[in-house]
């Protein structure tokens, strides 16, 4: 795979991963009892339900980043990329955890496989120059 290939994907990844984590993000800062139900979890009340807008606010900031780096690629994506690597690998081992602990449901699953998939595709494309100057 070329550099500019990569980068291609890259920017496909982008635009995915930013779309969704922004609206998800947004979805669970304003519309929580409509996005949780979308992900079979249980609607948390009190304290949690704060947590849960505070988390996604932050959600909403990553899938951002990612859309900010496709306005000036060049000199973006791969900053973009290795951070969001660290984000997701904090966000996903620690929910991986706390599934296997049993602190949370099985129903949030889809946290852990999706910010650890995403870690192993970005560090991909990063290897393969993914936003490279060429």
């Amino acid at each position: 795979m070329t550099p500019s290939t990569s980068t291609t994907w890259a920017c496909r990844l982008s635009l995915i991963a930013g779309g969704l984590d922004t609206c998800t993000g947004l979805g669970l800062v304003f519309l929580p009892d409509r996005v949780l139900p979308l992900m079979r979890v249980d609607m948390p009340s009190g304290d949690g339900l704060v947590y849960l807008r505070f988390v996604g606010a932050f959600v909403a900031a990553v899938g951002a980043s990612y859309l900010w780096a496709l306005l000036a690629p060049r000199e973006r994506l791969r900053v973009v990329l290795g951070a969001t690597v660290l984000f997701r690998l904090a966000a996903g081992g620690y929910s991986l955890a706390a599934i296997l602990a049993g602190q949370l449901s099985l129903a949030w699953a889809s946290v852990p496989a999706t910010d650890l998939a995403l870690v192993v595709a970005q560090l991909w494309l990063l290897s393969k120059g993914a936003g490279r100057h060429e």
